[in-house]
């Protein structure tokens, strides 16, 4: 699987690990990965995602939506430069604690 979902024993964290090109091709796991579980906090570890496009940015949004909007607790770690300059480039953190 090219998107893990990991929940923390207390049940308040959701980890989503995505490996490789975080692109359209992911949509659907990576909808799955949150869909029926309470978030309180998410984090969004990017450690092996190698490329992130438009609709990556998008499925972001999606899942901060999911989580609550301005009120979610969305974190978005371990990613590589490249991946850290297009949220950058798109504003992405304003929305996102991105480290």
């Amino acid at each position: 699987m090219s998107v893990v979902s990991e929940v923390s024993p207390d049940g308040q964290k959701l980890t989503i690990s995505v490996k490789g090109r975080f692109d359209f091709a992911k949509h659907q796991e990576f909808r799955q990965s949150y869909e029926d579980k309470a978030l309180a906090e998410v984090v969004v570890d990017l450690r092996e995602a190698t490329y992130l496009d438009s609709s990556a940015l998008g499925m972001l949004l999606l899942l901060r939506d999911h989580a609550g909007g301005d009120d979610s607790d969305i974190r978005v770690v371990n990613s590589n430069c490249d991946v850290r300059k297009i949220l950058a480039i798109s504003n992405f953190d304003k929305l996102f604690d991105i480290s």
